[in-house]
């Protein structure tokens, strides 16, 4: 059976432009079937079929109460999460998706061109990518750095861009294992283009992630 991703893109707050652009790649380019919704009451049903439950560029609180209690519900049991860029601006008033991401959004330079570094090769969504990677983006600050508590991915070179606020230890992706249900979590915090989603280099980033979240790819 094809797995299969809930991929939302509710937004209560800032809205990407670049949000279909990123659901077609989604759609085009991963080994999954996707079922795309932005309606709250698709996130309070059960979501034990699918693989992963993909929180993209929403922002705002998005969920219900009985929505909250499912996602929180679901990862508990095992499912599989994954964020991608500005779902880091998302639920700022419930703790545990705070917890969940691992840090939170403060705020952004402009968007620029600049330079990721891959800090952990051995991943799916890094094996695909060159050591030093030209790419833009809006470059995000977090309110604090997940290193520690998770396995950093990427980070960015504040020297190649301006406007940088964490200083060399910048992680820009990040995933975990969840202890003690072997659920997994995944970020990303680049994607705030509609070019990104057709960049392959991008794109290996993202759908490496979003396979490795879902378990369909270690």
């Amino acid at each position: 059976m094809t797995p299969r991703l809930l991929l939302y893109t509710r937004t209560t707050d800032y809205r990407h432009d670049s949000i279909p652009d990123a659901v077609a790649a989604v759609r085009a380019h991963g080994p999954f079937a996707v079922e795309h919704t932005e309606e709250p009451a698709d996130l309070e049903r059960p979501l034990d079929g699918f693989a992963a439950v993909v929180f993209l560029s929403t922002s705002g609180d998005v969920l219900t109460p009985a929505g909250r209690e499912r996602l929180r519900g679901y990862v508990a049991a095992g499912g599989g999460f994954a964020g991608v860029h500005a779902a880091a601006c998302t639920e700022y008033g419930w703790p545990w998706f705070g917890g969940l991401l691992g840090a939170r959004f403060t705020r952004h330079p402009a968007c620029q061109p600049g330079r990721a570094l891959v800090a952990d090769p051995g991943h799916p969504a890094t094996r695909r990518l060159p050591p030093v990677w030209e790419f833009t983006d809006e470059w995000y600050d977090f309110d604090h750095t997940p290193r520690g508590r998770t396995r950093v991915l990427l980070r960015a070179d504040e020297t190649s861009y301006d406007g940088g606020g964490m200083g060399a230890d910048h992680p820009l992706a990040w995933c975990r294992e969840q202890d003690p249900t072997g659920g997994r979590m995944f970020y990303t915090a680049l994607g705030h283009t509609a070019g990104a989603y057709g960049d392959p280099v991008f794109l290996a980033h993202l759908i490496g992630g979003l396979t490795w979240a879902g378990r369909f790819a270690e």
